[in-house]
């Protein structure tokens, strides 16, 4: 009966010390989740810091952070159309985003974000062979407005072109998001869904612009100035006999407002730049002629319909 009292200890002590398998130890998250939920769970949370909303007009779509000054890349038909578009990251701070450059073609595009205050977090670009037919992939991104979203797939082929196939889910407002490696790092820039059908629906081949054919187009262009706002059609300041001024540059293929003059009556009324401008007086608005043409007669009160974030109000001024 000594004997065994005096084992039973011993044995204790010596399975509490015994080293885990392999000689590591892992962390509280390793131990509760499966290797392969891990890396999934690792991806999201070093990369989703530095995935933005990007909205222009009524639309919504996805970007990248890639420099810690706020250097968004992004797909080119995100931003079609649009000098200055809302950015919004994922703690929910809002900028301005203005247009540097655009390709086309390979569907990409730089964004430069205004009043960045100190380092943004970004995401890390891939390199050849971090990009393998075969491996697993990450996509976060927007879908339908949905920000910080997460799927996972495999890379399921290399175009010739250099174009990148995957199965992971792509859906509306995913283009222009990150497609990432295991690694965290971006091999792609989401860009389109197979969609024999016709009715928006994904059936598992999703497209992305390799992020090697997009490093020269981010060499390029990345020292690129915001646009120079002077140089871009607006509605003129005019002089009391000429008419009244509202103070606001005008995109005018868009009318999305670029620019917002200090102290002036849009100032007033809470009109920002990314706002777009509908209507004026109920009567849709074509040209920012047709308002510079109705401010020139004095009005003492005019109507707009303004669109912001996909919502659409209309906003009384006084003269």
């Amino acid at each position: 009966m000594k004997a065994s009292a005096l084992v039973l200890p011993l044995l204790t002590l010596t399975l509490a010390a015994t080293p885990p398998l392999l000689g590591v130890t892992p962390s509280a998250a390793q131990s509760r989740f499966p290797t392969e939920e891990q890396v999934s769970i690792d991806v999201y949370r070093k990369a989703s810091p530095a995935v933005v909303t990007i909205r222009a007009g009524n639309a919504n779509g996805s970007g990248t952070i890639i420099s810690p000054e706020g250097l968004v890349l992004t797909g080119e038909h995100v931003v079609r159309g649009f000098r200055a578009v809302q950015v919004i990251t994922s703690t929910g701070a809002r900028y301005t985003g203005w247009v540097i450059a655009t390709d086309r073609q390979r569907d990409l595009a730089l964004i430069r974000l205004e009043g960045v205050r100190g380092r943004l977090p970004t995401v890390p670009l891939a390199n050849a062979d971090g990009i393998q037919v075969g491996q697993r992939v990450f996509a976060i991104g927007s879908p339908f407005g949905l920000s910080g979203t997460l799927t996972t797939g495999i890379l399921s082929r290399i175009a010739p072109n250099g174009d990148l196939q995957t199965d992971a889910a792509i859906n509306p407002g995913n283009s222009g998001g990150p497609l990432l490696n295991s690694r965290g790092e971006l091999i792609g820039v989401n860009r389109a869904i197979l969609n024999p059908t016709g009715v928006g629906a994904n059936i598992g081949i999703g497209f992305a612009t390799s992020i090697l054919n997009a490093r020269d187009f981010i060499a390029q262009n990345r020292n690129n100035p915001i646009p120079n706002l002077a140089a871009q059609p607006a509605p003129r300041s005019t002089s009391p006999s000429q008419g009244l001024r509202l103070g606001i540059v005008i995109d005018p293929e868009t009318l999305v407002i670029q620019a917002v003059e200090p102290n002036s009556p849009a100032e007033i009324i809470g009109l920002r730049p990314g706002d777009q401008l509908l209507a004026l007086n109920g009567r849709p608005l074509e040209d920012p002629e047709e308002l510079r043409a109705f401010l020139q007669r004095r009005p003492r009160v005019m109507l707009l319909t303004v669109a912001r974030q996909g919502r659409v109000a209309n906003v009384l001024v006084r003269f």
